[in-house]
């Protein structure tokens, strides 16, 4: 989840090791969640990159937004996909209120690392933990693939074994 240009579809391709979602500094390119299935020895993950979350401007946007919300809905475990150096918007706020009501396991991954300090990605996680206790905080860079792996060890804590 998060809002548009955040590199959703950027950090999904990338744990994949494969292009399944479009790439663009567009806003709006993903316009339907997209499910990717990553299977890591014994793991297996099941993805949805979802639209980027937005206030909709038109019945397009509207459409969008609801899809990513019902992606939401439908989890098992959130990763919040966050710029690391910008603030907390609203679209961030909504996505904490829902994880606070659900209870769901989440994960907070900080985009971007590569174009901001240290300094600066360190009062980021401060702000959001403030205001939300997620499971773990996992600074990468999607379009450089650092700590995506890290990423993924935090998500694989969330698997839950088959029955079958």
């Amino acid at each position: 989840m998060g809002r548009p240009n955040v590199g959703k579809s950027t950090l999904m391709n990338r744990l994949l090791g494969e292009k399944v979602a479009i790439v663009s500094s567009k806003p709006q390119t993903t316009r339907n969640r997209i499910l990717g299935i990553l299977t890591r020895g014994e793991e297996q993950f099941v993805f949805l990159d979802t639209p980027g979350i937005h206030r909709p401007k038109n019945a397009l946007g509207e459409y969008m937004v609801n899809a990513a919300n019902s992606s939401l809905r439908d989890a098992d475990a959130v990763v919040l996909v966050v710029d690391a150096g910008r603030e907390i918007s609203q679209v961030e706020e909504n996505v904490i209120s829902y994880l606070k009501e659900s209870g769901l396991p989440s994960v907070l991954a900080l985009n971007k690392v590569d174009l901001y300090r240290r300094e600066q990605i360190a009062e980021t996680i401060a702000h959001y933990a403030d205001k939300y206790s997620f499971d773990a905080f996992v600074p990468i860079s999607a379009k450089k693939g650092e700590m995506t792996d890290a990423l993924l060890d935090e998500c694989a804590k969330f698997l839950n074994e088959s029955e079958d």
